[in-house]
């Protein structure tokens, strides 16, 4: 297993896993996110593979301060092999190289499965309640 950052060519997988994972909404096109991060200096995709497979993705970016985790999705032929703990290991690992100091990730309500999850690797609520507004 290795891990890389995407590029565009890697495009269709991603947004093929992404559905997979249910972490898609209709509302909020999936390649239009993949190419935001990868457009810019401050975010990236990091991908795993076996060989030339795309097992996982974690999409990561900061603001100079605060780090952000997005799109942690893994094959559901490779759940439960620690790919996710792998994955967001280098997300973080990527975060302290760009000097951020906190990390930050959203986990849908309706979510439950993958809270446990974020509790084993150090994640705790944090008492906040995050709002937000479309701007188009």
């Amino acid at each position: 297993m290795h891990v890389r950052d995407l590029t565009s060519a890697d495009a269709h997988g991603v947004v093929a896993l992404w559905h997979e994972a249910g972490l898609t909404r209709p509302w909020n096109p999936p390649e239009i996110d993949l190419q935001r991060a990868l457009d810019t200096s401050t975010s990236t995709v990091l991908g795993a593979f076996d060989g030339e497979e795309l097992c996982g993705t974690v999409m990561v970016g900061h603001d100079g301060h605060r780090g952000w985790i997005y799109y942690l999705a893994v094959s559901g032929s490779r759940r439960g092999i620690g790919l996710g703990r792998l994955l967001m290991s280098r997300a973080e690992d990527w975060l302290r190289e760009q000097a951020v100091v906190k990390v930050q990730l959203m986990v849908r309500l309706s979510n439950t499965a993958v809270l446990g999850f974020y509790d084993h690797l150090g994640y705790e609520d944090a008492a906040v309640e995050v709002r937000s507004k479309w701007l188009t």
